[in-house]
């Protein structure tokens, strides 16, 4: 006597699962937002996660696909959760602004898919080390560590294998890719002027333009050339702290007199 044998289905649990977490992490929901603990997890649609200031988050990317690093002051949400007809992984994510590294395993399946969208335009993968920062006016630098990336924005692809890095300005194609830097640095000046007997200081700083910066907490805009300007009124202490972050994560923070 012979048995037929069936296939049962099994079940793939789809999300993502906050691992660690560091500082003041919320987690958002459609119609609610959270304090996020250890263990939670992203599973529909509109799910998602904000650090605030000097916090950052660690995304377990199901169980096994990857891991996602989540800088200080970044959103994003999930777009798209979904399984592939060969059994692949479908996961797209939106990132509004901050910085998120993201590692994940080379992908078995050919329809399995992970992209971040940004303002600028869509970074997507298949199995890679790479991170993105994305800038308040939606300017959006990438860096591959490993593995091979593609960005497109405006009716354009540009791929960018590993090693390499490049932006996408809002409305226009990614830029070519040049060699990954992945530097922090700061290079500074400060000009003082007199207006109506008060004495101004203005810092003229420079970056790496795929870079974020924050001066005291603030967003700055960094321009194509990596530069960003801020202006004080003197006063017997003018001390601004300047972070700047990497599209891999990599932060410095300058601490800079301006007397």
């Amino acid at each position: 006597m012979s048995f037929a044998t069936q296939a049962l289905p099994i079940r793939v649990e789809r999300g993502l699962s906050v691992r660690e977490m560091q500082g003041e992490v919320t987690i958002l929901r459609p119609r609610s937002t959270a304090p996020a603990r250890s263990g939670d997890r992203l599973s529909e649609v509109g799910d998602g996660l904000r650090t605030g200031s000097r916090s950052t988050a660690v995304l377990d990317v199901d169980t096994d696909v990857g891991s996602l690093q989540v800088s200080e002051r970044t959103e994003l949400r999930i777009r798209t959760l979904e399984m592939a007809a060969d059994g692949g992984r479908i996961t797209h994510l939106n990132v509004a602004r901050g910085q998120v590294r993201t590692q994940l395993r080379r992908f078995t399946h050919e329809g399995s898919e992970f992209e971040i969208e940004t303002p600028a335009g869509i970074s997507g993968v298949r199995g890679t080390e790479f991170g993105v920062s994305v800038q308040e006016d939606g300017k959006t630098g990438i860096a591959t560590l490993t593995g091979a990336v593609e960005t497109s924005a405006a009716g354009a692809a540009v791929p960018v294998p590993g090693g390499y890095q490049n932006l996408i300005w809002p409305g226009e194609p990614p830029t070519e890719p040049v060699p990954l830097r992945d530097d922090p640095g700061l290079e500074y000046e400060r000009v003082v002027t007199f207006e109506n007997n008060t004495r101004v200081v203005t810092l003229t700083g420079r970056v790496d333009p795929v870079n974020t910066v924050f001066v005291d907490g603030a967003p700055q805009l960094v321009d194509r050339q990596g530069e960003f300007r801020l202006t004080r009124v003197a006063t017997a202490r003018l001390r601004v702290e300047v972070v700047v972050i990497t599209p891999l994560g990599r932060q410095e923070v300058h601490a800079i007199y301006l007397l």
